[in-house]
């Protein structure tokens, strides 16, 4: 028996960008990532929902975002409690782009960051954005009810102390009154915008030195953080691509040399936490460099990282930013003509129809007036048969042949199998010459079926068709056949000849001291190959030779 899982209904808990706010949603097991999405941003009136993901984290505490294409169960097998949290995915570089709903929840993203400390920023900006996220929560300072230290009970920043809490109050009651609620909203985001760490969700790393580094991927590119400031920054543009080794993370720059003015590549790697972690870098950084550079999510190819052995694929899905830009602009140009519409022409169109000015929607009139052709009469119809052509004998209508009218007209001895029928139209009509003699055949059944030939002429015709079809089967399988034993045996060979060339290759580059092979081998990903998986192998087999 099979188990019947179209009634089985999940539930989880999503977590909103203020931390007392949850959703109860439910899904069923063939739901994707996309319906849960849609179901929360519908419930929040967020109309830009592509700058918007929902992010869990599995049984080994590792981080991941949703895939909006795959089915939810299959990525959250072995997660208990099943929790969400709903977050903005894409910091756009300009936050005003955002409207309604969604640029309040970047907003509160922005606040989130900040007083989490992944908005880093200096003393005096946290004190201004410190006063803007007051103004907003308490609205105009009032000294009757903005008594005493008002601000401590607003968590604004990670470390949060008595002189900025005092800085923060002093700003706020500088603030002019009477502002309406949007404007200490909009000078906040005017303000993160310009920091380092807008956008970044900092990851730990370490470079080739073993210093501990913050990786922040963001819509301008890869940044590297060291003690709260910004050590490297690589564009979209210099980032020719992107993979992982186990546990390191590599990126390969094609970029061009400011004094000599001459393309370079380079290759830069950081190791991180665990092969989980560094597989999660690597998506982040796909997704954000597709979705920011891309022209439309159609031109997306499939990604792969990780090696040969243990890869890892991944297709971008939902729309790109330039999308997103474009569908606005066209909606707003849309609407920019409807708007300067001339009054000229909206009374033209509001005048009456008159005896020359036929009534009827505008689509019928159009195609009404278009002169019409003959051959779009039905068949039965046409001029021909009115002036008498084929008056005797009508035309059947086109149908479905089915197997008792092939038995019924005789078409079921002729030896075309149903398999013959889809074999024919592999080949050119040069590779099948019956083809077209037995359609000529059959269309003229079609046509006056009340026609019959000599019993003799056609038991003969269908023997000879039989043996024919036999003959041609047997030949088009010897040659698949043939085909596919020379294409195994000239692959096979070929195959084992390049693995084994290759072995020897890596060997002769990983033990050789030679200068000429230098610069290969101290590649990030021949020291990833040697370390973890030729240094091992190596070992175990030195073990085993000494044993005998």
């Amino acid at each position: 028996m099979f188990k019947n899982r179209t009634n089985v209904v999940y539930k989880c808990t999503v977590r909103l960008l203020e931390d007392l706010d949850v959703l109860e949603c439910e899904f069923q097991p063939n739901h994707r990532g996309t319906f849960l999405l849609d179901y929360v941003c519908e419930q929040l009136d967020i109309k830009d929902k592509d700058y918007f993901g929902l992010r869990y984290v599995d049984s080994a505490k590792q981080r991941h975002w949703l895939d909006l294409a795959k089915s939810i169960t299959k990525q959250v097998k072995d997660v208990d409690p099943l929790v969400f949290s709903f977050r903005i995915k894409f910091y756009p570089a300009d936050p005003f782009r955002l409207t309604g709903n969604a640029k309040f929840m970047l907003y509160q993203q922005l606040k989130r960051d900040l007083r989490h400390g992944r908005l880093y920023c200096s003393a005096g900006e946290a004190s201004a954005l410190g006063a803007l996220v007051v103004q907003e929560e308490l609205g105009d300072y009032d000294p009757e009810i903005h008594v005493g230290d008002y601000v401590a009970a607003i968590k604004i920043v990670l470390r949060q102390t008595d002189s900025l809490e005092r800085k923060v109050m002093e700003l706020h009651q500088k603030r002019e009154p009477g502002q309406e609620v949007h404007i200490p909203i909009d000078e906040f985001m005017s303000i993160a915008r310009t920091l380092e760490t807008y956008g970044v969700d900092p990851h730990p790393v370490k470079d080739h030195r073993g210093s501990q580094l913050y990786l922040g991927i963001n819509h301008s590119g890869i940044n590297t953080f060291a003690a709260g400031k910004k050590a490297q920054h690589f564009r979209w543009s210099e980032i020719h691509k992107l993979n992982y080794e186990g546990k390191m993370f590599i990126a390969h720059l094609s970029y061009t040399d400011k004094e000599s003015r001459e393309p370079k590549k380079h290759t830069v790697g950081w190791k991180c936490g665990s092969g989980s972690a560094c597989r999660y870098i690597w998506r982040c950084s796909i997704e954000q460099m597709l979705f920011f550079t891309l022209p439309n999510s159609q031109n997306a190819s499939v990604m792969s990282g990780g090696g040969f052995m243990r890869g890892t694929k991944f297709r971008y899905s939902g729309r790109t930013e330039r999308e997103i830009l474009t569908e606005s602009l066209n909606a707003l140009r849309q609407q920019h003509l409807l708007n300067n519409t001339s009054p000229s022409k909206r009374k033209a169109n509001s005048v009456p129809a008159t005896p020359s000015s036929p009534q009827g929607d505008l689509a019928e009139i159009r195609y009404s007036s278009l002169p019409r052709s003959t051959m779009s009469e039905p068949m039965g119809c046409s001029n021909q048969i009115n002036s008498g052509f084929l008056q005797d004998s009508t035309i059947p209508l086109l149908e479905t042949v089915s197997e008792e009218a092939r038995r019924q007209t005789g078409l079921e001895n002729n030896g075309l199998s149903d398999y013959y029928f889809r074999d024919s139209f592999d080949h050119s009509s040069s590779e099948s010459g019956f083809t077209s003699l037995t359609d000529n055949r059959i269309g003229h059944r079609l046509i006056n079926p009340s026609h019959n030939p000599p019993l003799s002429i056609t038991n003969q015709a269908s023997s000879n068709n039989s043996a024919a079809v036999i003959n041609q089967q047997n030949a088009t399988n010897n040659a698949k056949t043939a085909k596919r034993f020379s294409i195994l045996h000239a692959f096979v060979p070929s195959f084992i000849f390049v693995v084994i060339a290759l072995i020897v290759l890596t060997i002769f580059i990983l033990e050789s001291e030679s200068e000429m092979v230098s610069p290969i081998r101290d590649l990030p990903e021949m020291k990833i190959l040697k370390y973890q998986y030729y240094q091992p192998l190596k070992d175990v087999f030195a073990k085993l030779f000494i044993n005998q």
